[in-house]
């Protein structure tokens, strides 16, 4: 519910990596294709004429003919920044509380990224030197990283789906991993009070029925304080009882929904029972005022206060907000505060609650309260279903649910769950957790309710589906897992034994691992790959590769404990390697970052550090230290980085059997690539507009090699083996533009999951979101197949900290982001500025993608290669288009 991860301007590095390229006077016309595939052959640059060729294409495909597009217009650049180059542009329109970011483009916090392995790029940005026409460019290329039918179902880890390899894909190999089986979704006796789930005899719980369920809804938000003030509504759809009491605490945003009465500041309420869900008429407890959700301190007081006043046999806790994985979550911007926890993180990041903060908050509640533990745990918030937080949990809960990827903007189906709870109190904490997964989606109100599900499409423009048609849509990309928290010392022993084994064990097989598991949104934003991935999707990929013989049994071990510790999980199809339970593994340049490193990961992730080798692990990996079974010290190495999957790529120029393109004569490039560390290869695209001195950038894409490998649904491309092969592409001049059913706006769609096919390749739109009162947020679009299916706005109003859903409604705008190069008197191009482009407007119709012929001008195309660390190597020519 609560989609959280940093602004790109905290972590990207300005590399240079030059590069001069001989361009070629426009001639003659193109040959056909296979007469250009043996030109350029000839042309290779001096390969053995035995090394294999692979023939890609791009992954996000043309769908009109050529002649039958229309051709966009040419980018021109009327406005420059302020500052003369870099940075970010402001937006037009004014209001609001954004602010642009400062400095001369994205930057890593704490002394950039650290050494760039074998003289290449650097990991991050995409930076070359280019003589057009004698001028110099400075090119950078952001990347992208990142998910499709809900799996309707709620099994033990064991039970779900596993999707099969396509004919034209290698067969599946054998993997460790629980074997899904499909299911039917259950039917449930509310009546009776069934779950569905089987409770195991051995986790039993404190006795008697009754219970107290407290809510911490921290709506000091914009872009969520009306989902979650729907979510305390839905709550009263149930109401209180004599055996279950609902309590919440919720502080709203000031200035952003309206309704209810748009008051603001904090209240705490006694939920009964009320069919509206556009108004709370549960007895107002206390008016608190203004308060700092973001606070342990906050916190504690709620829940001591809530169990004196109220209590039972059993209690819950459940918080809704913002979340970031093992960073916390929880942020509060009114009042603003200063952070209480000593790390670099926290001093970039400001007012949150901290996953330490959290823990010592739940220690001092049960240290005044004389509580044993709390029989759920809840985080309705992103990213929460890490081992680091649950290691956090274990001492305070018997049980958990959290989600290892963004929640969408409906949250958890609290009708549904409360339905259940109410109907039978002698519930245990895992019955009720099962319930909380169970529901998920499907059940909640903004989906079953008639009315409500038409307010909650709004502007989105495709009609009114019905409920199984939304349920299906918005539950695509989602995870929710319920844990057992009694199992997290089995499973963090696993761990351990699995991470002092893997000193032993190829450190590029690891990283290959790393780099092909399932991943999540990366809280450290868009051009840095994904740092959050499944365990047991990565414990299995190393099965898999590996031939040590005390590697493969760790790694089952760990599989095996992993699905003892998960009672349940739901997983949407875009995200299929899901299975229950995340960890941090970043790559090295990431992991050289005050910021996002030891330093800050060891201090806020603190139980978790103190009980694991994990961080011993990374340090292993990557700085070469060793460490022994018995380790327990926090790690914070000094010494140099080493990035053992990184470098060693070598990319030859690009050959081009013609320098001119146009709608129906593509031109095919060719390069030489050597290295066996390559992982994925994009495409890039730029546009001269020489008049104003500047490069705009057009396109990226994932280009697709000739062999895909799956694993548990999740593919990734296979490059030959022998550390050289020539790549072949055949560049069509097409551009991409979003259409609201008015009118088309060029955009730069940038790539953030491959996919098991084209169709389900995710890529996103940076841009301003505008509501219909001005209030803006920087926001991000979701697009798949063609169709947006997602909008996320920002919290902060600089563009950093954590986003969330946004709903659209009728007259919202969105404003594209443009990427632009500066070049400077001297002929050198400046670092990427983001400035507004086109503003489209919500409008009921549904957002789709349509390509464009390219406009006629000079272009920049090529390659970039991407080892399995993250760090990309470019290649590029300069090509004119025509009509």
């Amino acid at each position: 519910m609560r989609l959280a991860h940093l602004f790109d301007k905290w972590t990207s590095s300005i590399i240079p990596h030059p590069l001069t390229l001989a361009l070629q006077p426009a001639n003659g016309a193109p040959l056909n294709f296979d007469e250009r595939r043996a030109s350029l052959s000839l042309m290779s640059s001096g390969g053995s004429d035995d090394i294999p060729t692979v023939t890609v294409q791009r992954r996000r495909r043309p769908t009109t003919p050529p002649d039958q597009r229309p051709t966009a217009e040419a980018p021109t650049r009327d406005e420059r920044p302020p500052s003369g180059g870099g940075g970010s542009y402001p937006p037009p329109g004014g209001g609001g509380s954004y602010r642009p970011p400062s400095g001369g483009g994205p930057v890593l916090p704490g002394g950039g990224m650290g050494r760039v392995p074998g003289g290449g790029m650097g990991c991050i940005g995409l930076i070359a030197i280019i003589a057009i026409g004698g001028l110099f460019l400075l090119f950078t290329l952001l990347r992208g990283s990142g998910g499709n039918d809900i799996a309707q179902n709620v099994a033990p880890v064991g039970a779900l789906p596993t999707l099969q390899s396509q004919a034209a894909l290698p067969t599946q190999q054998p993997s460790i991993l629980p074997t899904r089986q499909p299911q039917a979704q259950p039917t449930l006796d509310l009546s009776a009070g069934a779950t569905g789930a089987t409770t195991d005899p051995s986790l039993a719980t404190a006795g008697g029925d009754t219970w107290t369920v407290m809510l911490y809804q921290d709506a000091d938000d914009r872009v969520l304080e009306q989902d979650i003030y729907i979510d305390l509504n839905e709550a009263e759809r149930i109401g209180s009882s004599d055996k279950v009491k609902i309590i919440a605490q919720i502080d709203r945003y000031k200035g952003g929904y309206s309704g209810d009465g748009d008051w603001t500041g904090a209240g705490r309420f006694l939920i009964t029972r009320d069919d509206d869900l556009g108004q709370v008429r549960s007895e107002v407890l206390q008016d608190l005022g203004e308060v700092n959700m973001a606070d342990g301190r906050t916190l504690v007081d709620f829940v001591t206060w809530a169990m004196k006043t109220y209590p039972a046999d059993k209690y819950a806790l459940i918080m809704s907000d913002h979340g970031m994985g093992w960073p916390g979550g929880f942020s509060d911007p009114d009042p603003q505060a200063n952070p209480r926890v000593n790390a670099p993180l926290a001093q970039r990041l400001g007012n949150m609650m901290y996953l330490s903060e959290l823990d010592a908050a739940l220690t001092e509640i049960r240290k005044q309260t004389g509580l044993d533990k709390f029989e759920l745990i809840g985080l309705d918030a992103c990213l929460m279903s890490d081992l680091e937080v649950y290691t956090a949990l274990a001492p305070h809960g018997r049980y958990a649910v959290a989600s290892q990827e963004t929640e969408p903007a409906l949250g958890w189906a609290y009708t549904g769950l409360l339905n259940r709870l109410i109907s039978n109190p002698a519930m245990t904490g895992a019955d009720l957790s099962n319930a909380v997964v169970e529901s998920y989606i499907i059940e909640d109100q903004r989906i079953t309710d008639d009315r409500a599900r038409a307010e909650f499409v709004g502007a989105r423009g495709f009609g009114v589906p019905a409920a199984s048609q939304l349920a299906d849509q918005i539950g695509k990309d989602v995870t929710l897992s319920a844990v057992n928290l009694a199992a997290i010392p089995q499973l963090n022993a696993a761990v351990n034994d699995f991470a002092y084994t893997l000193q032993s064990e190829n450190p590029k097989l690891v990283a290959q691992a790393r780099q092909y598991a399932q991943a999540f949104t990366s809280i450290f934003g868009q051009n840095v790959p994904p740092s959050f991935i499944d365990l047991a999707h990565f414990a299995a990929l190393v099965n898999r590769n590996s031939d040590n013989a005390q590697v493969k049994q760790q790694s089952e071990n760990v599989v095996r404990a992993l699905d003892a510790a998960v009672l349940s999980e739901k997983n949407g199809a875009g995200k299929p390697g899901a299975y229950g339970v995340s960890i941090y593994f970043p790559t090295s340049q990431l992991y050289t970052n005050d910021v996002a490193g030891p330093r800050s990961y060891t201090a806020i992730a603190s139980r978790f550090a103190n009980e694991s080798l994990w961080d011993d692990y990374l340090a292993n990996i990557y700085t070469g230290r060793t460490f022994n079974a018995a380790d327990r010290s926090l790690v914070v190495p000094d010494q140099p980085i080493v990035a053992p999957a990184a470098g060693g790529i070598t990319v030859a120029p690009i050959q081009k059997d013609a320098t001119v393109a146009s709608p129906n004569h593509p031109v095919l490039l060719s390069t030489e690539i050597s290295g066996e560390n390559v992982g994925y290869v994009k495409l890039m695209v730029g546009y001269l507009d020489a008049a104003n001195k500047s490069l705009a950038l057009l396109d990226t894409d994932y280009l697709e090699s000739s062999e895909s490998r799956e694993m548990s649904g999740v593919y990734y491309p296979v490059w030959p083996e022998g550390g050289k092969f020539k790549m072949q592409f055949e560049w069509e001049p097409v551009v991409f533009a979003i259409s609201n059913g008015d009118k088309n706006a060029v955009a730069l769609f940038e790539p953030e999951t491959y996919g098991r096919s084209f169709e389900e390749a995710v890529y996103t739109v940076d841009g301003l979101y505008t509501y219909a009162d001005g209030e803006q947020r920087p926001a991000k679009l979701y697009f798949r197949n063609g169709e947006m299916f997602a909008v996320y706005g920002f919290n902060e109003g600089t563009g950093q900290g954590a986003p969330r859903e946004i709903v659209p409604q009728l007259d919202d705008k969105f404003t594209i982001y443009e990427k632009w190069m500066d070049i400077d008197s001297q002929g050198k191009a400046m670092a990427v500025a983001t400035e507004p482009g086109e503003t489209l407007t919500f409008n009921g119709e549904p957002w789709k993608w349509v390509d464009l012929n390219a406009a006629p001008g000079d272009y920049v195309v090529g390659f970039i290669v991407e080892d399995i660390d993250g760090n990309e190597y470019p290649v590029y020519d300069q090509i004119k288009v025509t009509n």
